[in-house]
């Protein structure tokens, strides 16, 4: 049967089957802080409202004890386990109007759809600006907002390093840093940056190559404004997402039109992780 012989009810059924697996996937793919940030939770997020948690056992004392004075006994510690609480309270929405459906059929059968690629995109960027929205570095010695940098080189760098490592980042994960095309050109002017002398292993994100140098993995975020740039441990933020995105399509007559709204909709939330604040760095000019 013909997709305008259809009802809206079996549209919409044929565009989640042909669209949802793949939605979700280059979803993540777009996305450049959330495809590195910690996303290990406990739970499930099937709906609006629901939430998860991620637990981080808290380290004990420990003792140093002497042998021949004191060491054949030692004192136990009750384990503890910190908690942050998430709750998927955020939905990404983007949505077209359609006069007929014979552009939607078309692209139903296209694997590079691009009406699918625009509202992966649009849901994307709402999930990229919101979790930015969250950076919040300690501002107490040391602080952790770095401002009235005009060029951002080798030098500069090693003063974020210094600092990360005198926080006591973790080395349990790879360290990171996003920087807006500007601060990112600074470093690409930078010889032992880019040299293949002295960077062998060039990992790849969504497309996009990083530079490892200093302990950090770079990447160009082309969504920041001009002289930004972001270092951070993947603990420093928990995004928890529903793992399949929501379609709706829906006919226009009661609202005495002709044609189609279809609507795409990701329920997530986001959160600062245990110690976030220490756990990352902001650059400005």
């Amino acid at each position: 049967m013909a997709l305008t012989q259809r009802g809206a009810a079996d549209i919409e059924a044929l565009v989640r089957d042909a669209w949802s697996d793949v939605f979700m996937m280059e979803l993540r793919e777009k996305l450049m802080l959330g495809a590195l940030v910690n996303r290990e939770y406990e739970g499930q997020i099937a709906q609006k409202g629901d939430s998860v948690r991620v637990s981080q056992i808290v380290a004990p004392q420990g003792e140093l004890r002497t042998v021949g004075v004191d060491a054949d006994a030692f004192e136990s510690e009750k384990l503890e386990a910190a908690q942050v609480k998430i709750t998927a309270d955020k939905r990404a929405v983007a949505s077209f109007e359609l006069e007929d459906l014979v552009m939607l059929q078309t692209q139903l059968g296209n694997k590079e759809s691009e009406m699918r690629q625009t509202l992966e995109y649009s849901v994307a960027k709402q999930i990229n600006t919101y979790l930015y929205s969250l950076l919040a570095p300690s501002p107490s010695a040391p602080t952790h907002v770095i401002t009235g940098v005009t060029d951002f080189d080798i030098a500069q760098l090693g003063s974020v390093r210094t600092l990360a490592a005198q926080a006591k980042w973790m080395k349990n994960k790879p360290w990171y840093l996003l920087a807006d095309p500007q601060y990112y050109s600074d470093l690409l002017t930078e010889t032992n940056i880019i040299s293949s002398d002295f960077v062998n292993d060039k990992p790849s994100i969504n497309g996009n190559i990083g530079e490892r140098r200093l302990g950090f993995t770079i990447f160009e975020d082309d969504s920041r404004a001009a002289d930004t740039a972001v270092a951070f441990h993947p603990d420093f933020m928990h995004l928890v997402m529903q793992t399949a995105p929501q379609f709706k399509v829906s006919d226009m007559h009661s609202q005495k039109k002709f044609g189609f709204v279809m609507s795409v909709d990701v329920v997530f939330g986001a959160k600062l992780g245990i110690d976030g604040a220490l756990k990352h760095i902001t650059v400005t000019a």
